[in-house]
């Protein structure tokens, strides 16, 4: 069951090409947000399509993963940890931010 603590497994499409950075120290850290939809009947009998945006962050072999083969659109199923972070901004506001860790990425579609 251990496994099973901090777990998450997303499957959606990608909204923009992975943003990725080369790190003083060697590392590479991609940055990514999903798209995944639930679809459901209302009251009415009609159909709803609602999407949830969620940020995703890979490090290292699956950053460059990320990098060499996903692009805007791609469906992939991902799995990694929940984190949460705080910062401060510009205006010197606290902001607080919530993103999965990707551990594992799986392409889902046929790239062209």
């Amino acid at each position: 069951m251990n496994t099973l603590r901090n777990s998450v497994r997303l499957i959606g499409n990608l909204g923009a090409a992975p943003e990725v950075k080369n790190l003083d120290n060697g590392n590479k850290m991609a940055r990514l947000n999903l798209a995944t939809n639930e679809t459901y009947m209302n009251n009415k009998g009609e159909k709803v399509t609602e999407t949830n945006w969620h940020n995703l962050v890979a490090w290292g072999k699956t950053a460059e993963i990320a990098e060499k083969y996903l692009d805007k659109g791609r469906e992939v199923a991902v799995e990694g940890k929940l984190t949460s972070r705080s910062y401060t901004d510009k205006e010197g506001n606290k902001k607080y931010i919530t993103e999965v860790v990707i551990n594992e990425i799986l392409m889902l579609d046929k790239k062209d």
